[in-house]
Protein backbone atom coordinates (compact mmCIF):
# COMPACT_ATOMS: atom_id res chain seq x y z
CA UNK A 1 0.00 0.00 0.00
CA UNK A 2 1.24 3.12 -1.23
CA UNK A 3 1.25 6.41 0.60
CA UNK A 4 2.54 9.87 -0.48
CA UNK A 5 3.19 10.96 2.75
CA UNK A 6 6.78 9.96 4.29
CA UNK A 7 6.06 10.42 8.00
CA UNK A 8 9.58 9.36 9.02
CA UNK A 9 11.08 12.39 7.43
CA UNK A 10 8.99 14.68 10.21
CA UNK A 11 11.43 14.07 12.92
CA UNK A 12 14.90 13.43 13.16
CA UNK A 13 13.79 12.12 17.09
CA UNK A 14 11.52 9.31 15.05
CA UNK A 15 14.83 7.93 13.58
CA UNK A 16 16.82 8.17 16.34
CA UNK A 17 14.18 6.01 18.10
CA UNK A 18 14.39 3.29 14.93
CA UNK A 19 18.28 3.33 14.98
CA UNK A 20 18.07 2.26 19.00
CA UNK A 21 16.56 -0.99 18.28
CA UNK A 22 19.45 -2.30 16.47
CA UNK A 23 22.44 -0.47 18.89
CA UNK A 24 20.88 -2.71 21.20
CA UNK A 25 20.71 -5.69 19.71
CA UNK A 26 24.22 -4.66 19.22
CA UNK A 27 25.07 -4.46 22.65
CA UNK A 28 23.54 -7.89 23.43
CA UNK A 29 25.44 -9.74 20.03
CA UNK A 30 28.47 -8.20 21.71
CA UNK A 31 28.52 -9.00 25.07
CA UNK A 32 27.42 -12.76 24.22
CA UNK A 33 30.19 -13.32 21.56
CA UNK A 34 32.80 -12.38 24.18
CA UNK A 35 31.32 -14.77 26.74
CA UNK A 36 32.20 -12.68 29.64
CA UNK A 37 31.37 -12.81 33.31
CA UNK A 38 29.77 -10.46 34.38
CA UNK A 39 29.96 -8.70 38.11
CA UNK A 40 26.53 -8.37 38.23
CA UNK A 41 24.82 -10.23 35.76
CA UNK A 42 21.27 -10.49 37.34
CA UNK A 43 21.17 -6.39 37.29
CA UNK A 44 22.65 -6.56 33.75
CA UNK A 45 20.22 -8.33 32.49
CA UNK A 46 17.29 -6.51 34.07
CA UNK A 47 18.96 -3.10 32.81
CA UNK A 48 19.10 -4.71 29.29
CA UNK A 49 15.87 -6.01 29.20
CA UNK A 50 14.23 -2.87 30.40
CA UNK A 51 16.31 -0.90 27.87
CA UNK A 52 15.01 -2.92 25.29
CA UNK A 53 11.61 -2.72 26.14
CA UNK A 54 10.94 0.92 27.04
CA UNK A 55 13.11 1.09 23.30
CA UNK A 56 10.49 -0.69 21.46
CA UNK A 57 7.47 1.40 23.74
CA UNK A 58 9.17 4.62 22.73
CA UNK A 59 9.23 3.58 18.78
CA UNK A 60 5.81 3.41 19.21
CA UNK A 61 4.86 6.14 20.45
CA UNK A 62 7.35 8.05 18.36
CA UNK A 63 5.89 6.93 15.04
CA UNK A 64 1.92 7.54 16.40
CA UNK A 65 1.79 11.80 16.54
CA UNK A 66 3.91 14.59 17.28
CA UNK A 67 6.52 15.03 20.11
CA UNK A 68 7.62 17.22 22.62
CA UNK A 69 11.17 19.13 21.87
CA UNK A 70 12.40 17.76 24.79
CA UNK A 71 11.84 14.32 23.76
CA UNK A 72 15.05 13.91 21.20
CA UNK A 73 18.04 15.55 23.56
CA UNK A 74 15.83 13.37 26.71
CA UNK A 75 16.03 10.03 24.96
CA UNK A 76 19.55 10.63 24.22
CA UNK A 77 20.46 11.33 27.73
CA UNK A 78 18.74 8.08 28.86
CA UNK A 79 20.95 6.16 26.26
CA UNK A 80 23.98 7.92 27.68
CA UNK A 81 22.78 6.87 31.30
CA UNK A 82 21.86 3.47 30.54
CA UNK A 83 25.37 2.60 28.50
CA UNK A 84 27.37 4.05 31.95
CA UNK A 85 25.49 2.00 33.68
CA UNK A 86 25.62 -1.39 31.39
CA UNK A 87 29.55 -0.84 31.65
CA UNK A 88 29.53 -0.65 35.65
CA UNK A 89 27.68 -3.71 35.90
CA UNK A 90 29.45 -5.93 32.74
CA UNK A 91 32.42 -6.25 34.41
CA UNK A 92 34.49 -7.84 31.94
CA UNK A 93 32.22 -6.87 29.31
CA UNK A 94 33.79 -3.21 29.54
CA UNK A 95 35.57 -4.28 26.14
CA UNK A 96 33.04 -5.11 24.67
CA UNK A 97 30.41 -2.32 26.01
CA UNK A 98 32.85 1.04 25.10
CA UNK A 99 32.98 1.18 21.51
CA UNK A 100 29.23 2.45 22.16
CA UNK A 101 30.12 5.28 23.25
CA UNK A 102 31.55 6.46 20.32
CA UNK A 103 28.04 5.86 18.66
CA UNK A 104 26.02 8.06 20.60
CA UNK A 105 26.98 11.48 19.60
CA UNK A 106 25.93 10.67 15.93
CA UNK A 107 22.22 10.06 17.13
CA UNK A 108 21.94 13.94 18.39
CA UNK A 109 23.83 15.16 14.92
CA UNK A 110 20.25 14.60 13.21
CA UNK A 111 18.81 17.42 15.91
CA UNK A 112 18.70 21.26 14.71
CA UNK A 113 20.32 22.22 18.03
CA UNK A 114 23.96 22.69 17.75
CA UNK A 115 24.27 23.27 21.37
CA UNK A 116 22.52 20.45 22.89
CA UNK A 117 24.52 18.12 20.63
CA UNK A 118 27.70 19.72 21.90
CA UNK A 119 26.35 19.31 25.82
CA UNK A 120 25.53 15.83 24.96
CA UNK A 121 28.93 14.89 22.75
CA UNK A 122 31.06 15.84 25.81
CA UNK A 123 28.82 14.45 28.41
CA UNK A 124 29.24 11.03 26.90
CA UNK A 125 33.06 12.02 26.34
CA UNK A 126 33.18 12.51 29.95
CA UNK A 127 31.30 9.13 30.68
CA UNK A 128 33.57 7.11 28.71
CA UNK A 129 36.52 8.18 30.72
CA UNK A 130 34.31 8.00 34.23
CA UNK A 131 33.69 4.30 33.93
CA UNK A 132 37.29 4.23 32.93
CA UNK A 133 37.99 5.70 36.19
CA UNK A 134 35.53 3.72 38.14
CA UNK A 135 36.74 0.29 37.10
CA UNK A 136 40.77 1.45 37.68
CA UNK A 137 39.77 2.22 41.03
CA UNK A 138 37.92 -0.91 41.73
CA UNK A 139 40.20 -3.08 40.14
CA UNK A 140 43.95 -2.12 40.79
CA UNK A 141 45.02 -4.70 37.73
CA UNK A 142 43.38 -2.53 35.47
CA UNK A 143 44.63 0.82 36.43
CA UNK A 144 44.14 3.69 33.65
CA UNK A 145 45.84 2.47 30.51
CA UNK A 146 47.24 5.73 27.78
CA UNK A 147 44.82 4.06 24.92
CA UNK A 148 42.18 5.45 27.40
CA UNK A 149 42.96 9.32 26.95
CA UNK A 150 43.54 8.76 23.05
CA UNK A 151 39.58 7.21 22.99
CA UNK A 152 38.45 10.14 25.39
CA UNK A 153 40.75 12.72 22.78
CA UNK A 154 38.62 10.93 20.11
CA UNK A 155 35.23 11.26 21.95
CA UNK A 156 35.85 14.87 22.20
CA UNK A 157 37.02 15.23 18.69
CA UNK A 158 33.54 13.49 17.60
CA UNK A 159 31.52 15.77 20.10
CA UNK A 160 32.91 18.83 18.10
CA UNK A 161 32.50 17.11 14.71
CA UNK A 162 29.15 16.21 15.45
CA UNK A 163 28.18 19.82 16.89
CA UNK A 164 29.48 21.40 14.16
CA UNK A 165 28.06 18.77 11.33
CA UNK A 166 24.56 19.96 13.10
CA UNK A 167 25.45 23.43 13.03
CA UNK A 168 25.54 23.13 9.14
CA UNK A 169 22.82 20.96 9.18
CA UNK A 170 20.95 23.69 11.32
CA UNK A 171 21.72 26.65 9.12
CA UNK A 172 20.73 24.85 5.87
CA UNK A 173 17.54 23.70 7.47
CA UNK A 174 16.66 26.89 8.66
CA UNK A 175 17.39 28.87 4.96
CA UNK A 176 15.32 25.96 3.63
CA UNK A 177 12.33 26.67 5.89
CA UNK A 178 13.01 30.29 5.07
CA UNK A 179 12.21 29.64 1.65
CA UNK A 180 9.10 26.95 2.17
CA UNK A 181 7.69 30.35 4.29
CA UNK A 182 8.20 32.32 1.15
CA UNK A 183 6.63 29.75 -1.31
CA UNK A 184 3.50 29.36 1.24
CA UNK A 185 2.93 33.07 1.41
CA UNK A 186 3.96 33.20 -2.78
CA UNK A 187 1.03 30.69 -2.65
CA UNK A 188 -1.71 31.91 0.02
CA UNK A 189 -1.34 35.35 -1.54
CA UNK A 190 -1.87 33.55 -5.60
CA UNK A 191 -4.33 31.65 -4.25
CA UNK A 192 -5.89 34.82 -2.92
CA UNK A 193 -5.41 37.05 -5.54
CA UNK A 194 -7.42 33.79 -7.28
CA UNK A 195 -10.02 34.12 -5.55
CA UNK A 196 -10.94 37.59 -5.61
CA UNK A 197 -10.65 37.27 -9.03
CA UNK A 198 -13.39 34.65 -9.25
CA UNK A 199 -15.35 36.84 -6.95
CA UNK A 200 -15.52 40.10 -9.52
CA UNK A 201 -16.24 37.42 -12.16
CA UNK A 202 -18.71 35.74 -10.30
CA UNK A 203 -20.42 39.36 -9.26
CA UNK A 204 -20.08 40.79 -13.42
CA UNK A 205 -21.99 37.83 -14.46
CA UNK A 206 -24.63 37.49 -11.85
CA UNK A 207 -25.14 41.34 -12.07
CA UNK A 208 -24.94 41.42 -15.73
CA UNK A 209 -25.42 38.44 -18.12
CA UNK A 210 -27.53 36.84 -16.03
CA UNK A 211 -29.67 39.20 -14.83
CA UNK A 212 -30.05 40.16 -18.72
CA UNK A 213 -31.17 36.62 -19.51
CA UNK A 214 -33.56 36.78 -16.48
CA UNK A 215 -35.41 40.35 -18.15
CA UNK A 216 -35.37 38.80 -21.26
CA UNK A 217 -37.16 35.60 -20.23
CA UNK A 218 -39.65 37.87 -18.18
CA UNK A 219 -40.34 39.83 -21.51
CA UNK A 220 -40.64 36.77 -23.28
CA UNK A 221 -42.95 35.23 -20.48
CA UNK A 222 -45.20 38.02 -21.26
CA UNK A 223 -45.08 37.64 -24.75
CA UNK A 224 -46.35 34.53 -24.13
CA UNK A 225 -48.80 34.90 -22.76
CA UNK A 226 -50.33 37.13 -25.31
CA UNK A 227 -49.26 35.27 -28.58
CA UNK A 228 -48.56 31.48 -27.52
CA UNK A 229 -46.02 30.52 -30.22
CA UNK A 230 -43.96 26.89 -29.89
CA UNK A 231 -41.05 29.04 -31.26
CA UNK A 232 -41.33 31.31 -28.43
CA UNK A 233 -40.97 28.14 -26.10
CA UNK A 234 -38.45 27.02 -27.61
CA UNK A 235 -36.69 30.26 -27.09
CA UNK A 236 -37.48 30.61 -23.57
CA UNK A 237 -36.49 26.77 -22.99
CA UNK A 238 -33.09 27.89 -24.71
CA UNK A 239 -33.15 30.83 -22.36
CA UNK A 240 -33.49 29.25 -18.99
CA UNK A 241 -31.01 26.37 -19.69
CA UNK A 242 -28.34 29.31 -20.68
CA UNK A 243 -29.49 31.14 -16.86
CA UNK A 244 -28.66 27.28 -15.62
CA UNK A 245 -26.16 27.39 -17.02
CA UNK A 246 -24.29 30.81 -15.75
CA UNK A 247 -25.74 30.12 -12.35
CA UNK A 248 -23.61 26.36 -11.84
CA UNK A 249 -20.70 29.12 -13.36
CA UNK A 250 -21.71 31.72 -10.81
CA UNK A 251 -21.87 29.08 -8.36
CA UNK A 252 -18.31 27.12 -9.18
CA UNK A 253 -16.49 30.59 -9.21
CA UNK A 254 -17.64 32.38 -5.63
CA UNK A 255 -20.04 29.46 -4.31
CA UNK A 256 -22.53 31.46 -1.64
CA UNK A 257 -22.42 28.98 0.66
CA UNK A 258 -19.26 28.96 1.75
CA UNK A 259 -18.53 32.67 2.18
CA UNK A 260 -22.28 32.58 3.98
CA UNK A 261 -22.03 29.65 6.13
CA UNK A 262 -18.90 28.19 5.92
CA UNK A 263 -16.56 24.98 4.97
CA UNK A 264 -19.43 23.14 6.85
CA UNK A 265 -22.01 23.69 4.83
CA UNK A 266 -20.17 24.60 1.47
CA UNK A 267 -18.98 20.36 1.79
CA UNK A 268 -22.40 19.41 2.54
CA UNK A 269 -23.65 21.26 -0.51
CA UNK A 270 -20.91 19.64 -2.46
CA UNK A 271 -21.95 16.25 -0.74
CA UNK A 272 -25.52 16.81 -2.09
CA UNK A 273 -24.62 17.49 -5.47
CA UNK A 274 -22.26 14.62 -6.03
CA UNK A 275 -25.33 12.31 -4.86
CA UNK A 276 -28.12 14.54 -6.55
CA UNK A 277 -26.31 13.76 -10.01
CA UNK A 278 -26.53 10.00 -9.56
CA UNK A 279 -22.63 9.27 -9.15
CA UNK A 280 -22.86 7.07 -5.95
CA UNK A 281 -23.99 7.25 -2.38
CA UNK A 282 -22.32 9.58 0.07
CA UNK A 283 -22.36 9.20 3.64
CA UNK A 284 -21.01 12.71 5.46
CA UNK A 285 -19.75 13.01 8.55
CA UNK A 286 -19.25 16.43 8.95
CA UNK A 287 -18.40 18.53 12.12
CA UNK A 288 -19.11 22.04 12.44
CA UNK A 289 -14.99 23.75 12.18
CA UNK A 290 -16.72 27.14 11.82
CA UNK A 291 -14.94 29.27 9.47
CA UNK A 292 -11.54 28.56 9.27
CA UNK A 293 -8.47 30.31 7.44
CA UNK A 294 -7.84 27.64 5.33
CA UNK A 295 -11.05 26.91 4.18
CA UNK A 296 -11.13 27.62 0.54
CA UNK A 297 -8.34 25.37 0.40
CA UNK A 298 -10.49 23.05 2.29
CA UNK A 299 -13.50 23.43 0.39
CA UNK A 300 -11.42 23.29 -3.34
CA UNK A 301 -9.92 19.82 -2.32
CA UNK A 302 -13.03 18.68 -1.25
CA UNK A 303 -15.01 20.16 -4.79
CA UNK A 304 -11.91 18.24 -6.28
CA UNK A 305 -11.53 15.30 -4.54
CA UNK A 306 -15.50 14.79 -5.57
CA UNK A 307 -14.82 15.29 -9.34
CA UNK A 308 -11.70 12.73 -9.73
CA UNK A 309 -14.48 10.05 -7.84
CA UNK A 310 -17.39 10.97 -10.38
CA UNK A 311 -14.79 10.74 -13.41
CA UNK A 312 -12.00 8.19 -12.59
CA UNK A 313 -13.34 6.02 -9.45
CA UNK A 314 -16.29 4.00 -10.88
CA UNK A 315 -17.05 3.90 -6.88
CA UNK A 316 -20.93 3.03 -5.44
CA UNK A 317 -19.91 4.31 -2.10
CA UNK A 318 -18.07 7.83 -0.71
CA UNK A 319 -17.43 8.37 2.58
CA UNK A 320 -16.74 12.59 3.54
CA UNK A 321 -15.53 13.40 7.09
CA UNK A 322 -14.87 16.93 8.52
CA UNK A 323 -13.27 17.41 11.61
CA UNK A 324 -11.33 19.44 13.82
CA UNK A 325 -8.15 17.29 15.25
CA UNK A 326 -5.86 19.77 17.57
CA UNK A 327 -5.30 23.09 15.73
CA UNK A 328 -5.78 21.12 12.49
CA UNK A 329 -9.11 20.92 10.31
CA UNK A 330 -9.02 17.15 9.10
CA UNK A 331 -10.90 16.22 5.49
CA UNK A 332 -11.57 12.54 4.34
CA UNK A 333 -12.76 11.40 1.53
CA UNK A 334 -13.00 8.03 0.88
CA UNK A 335 -14.44 5.47 -1.74
CA UNK A 336 -14.68 1.75 -2.48
CA UNK A 337 -13.83 2.70 -6.29
CA UNK A 338 -11.43 1.09 -8.57
CA UNK A 339 -8.44 2.65 -6.94
CA UNK A 340 -4.85 3.42 -8.43
CA UNK A 341 -1.15 3.75 -7.52
CA UNK A 342 -0.47 6.52 -5.64
CA UNK A 343 3.51 6.31 -7.32
CA UNK A 344 2.02 6.96 -10.34
CA UNK A 345 0.35 10.66 -9.58
CA UNK A 346 3.32 12.33 -10.87
CA UNK A 347 3.42 10.57 -14.34
CA UNK A 348 -0.20 11.55 -14.33
CA UNK A 349 0.37 15.15 -14.21
CA UNK A 350 3.47 15.10 -17.27
CA UNK A 351 0.45 13.63 -19.31
CA UNK A 352 -2.08 16.58 -18.64
CA UNK A 353 -3.59 15.00 -15.18
CA UNK A 354 -3.10 17.80 -12.96
CA UNK A 355 -5.98 17.91 -10.57
CA UNK A 356 -4.95 15.43 -7.64
CA UNK A 357 -0.95 16.80 -8.35
CA UNK A 358 -1.87 20.23 -8.45
CA UNK A 359 -4.01 19.70 -5.40
CA UNK A 360 -0.92 18.21 -3.66
CA UNK A 361 1.15 21.30 -4.55
CA UNK A 362 -1.41 24.12 -2.87
CA UNK A 363 -1.97 21.84 0.35
CA UNK A 364 1.79 21.22 0.93
CA UNK A 365 2.78 24.53 -0.25
CA UNK A 366 -0.12 26.41 2.30
CA UNK A 367 1.69 24.33 5.35
CA UNK A 368 -1.02 21.53 5.14
CA UNK A 369 -0.62 17.58 4.56
CA UNK A 370 -1.78 15.51 2.21
CA UNK A 371 -1.78 11.53 2.31
CA UNK A 372 -2.90 9.38 -0.44
CA UNK A 373 -3.69 5.99 0.35
CA UNK A 374 -4.83 3.91 -3.06
CA UNK A 375 -4.33 0.53 -4.28
CA UNK A 376 -5.72 -1.37 -7.71
CA UNK A 377 -9.32 -2.61 -6.96
CA UNK A 378 -8.82 -1.83 -3.21
CA UNK A 379 -10.48 1.96 -3.31
CA UNK A 380 -8.95 5.52 -2.15
CA UNK A 381 -9.00 6.78 0.94
CA UNK A 382 -7.44 10.60 0.94
CA UNK A 383 -7.19 12.91 3.78
CA UNK A 384 -6.03 16.48 3.88
CA UNK A 385 -5.16 18.58 6.73
CA UNK A 386 -4.88 21.66 6.93
CA UNK A 387 -2.27 24.46 8.14
CA UNK A 388 -2.10 24.84 11.98
CA UNK A 389 -5.75 26.72 12.64
CA UNK A 390 -6.76 29.44 15.67
CA UNK A 391 -8.51 28.17 18.30
CA UNK A 392 -12.18 27.41 17.32
CA UNK A 393 -14.91 27.90 19.62
CA UNK A 394 -17.79 25.72 19.37
CA UNK A 395 -21.55 27.13 19.78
Amino acid sequence: MARIVDFFAAEPVRVSAVLRLPLIALIAVLVWIWEVDHWLPGLYAVVLGTYAIAAVVWVLVALRGPLPRWADWASTGVDVLVIVVLCLVSGGATAALLPVFFLLPISVAFQDRPWLTGIIGTLTAAAYLSVWIVYSKRDDRIGLPNMVYTHFGFLMWLAVATTALCLVLSRRSARVKALLEVRRQLVSEAMAADERRHREVAENLHDGPLQNLLAARMELDEIRERLPDPALDAVHSALQQTAALLRSVVTELHPQVLAQLGVTAGVRELARQFESRGQGEVIADLEEVGKPESETLIYRAARELLANVGKHAHATVVTIRLARVGDRVVLTVADDGVGFDPSLVADRVAAGHIGLGSLLVRVDAMGGDMDVDSAPGRGTTVTVTSPPEPAFVRP
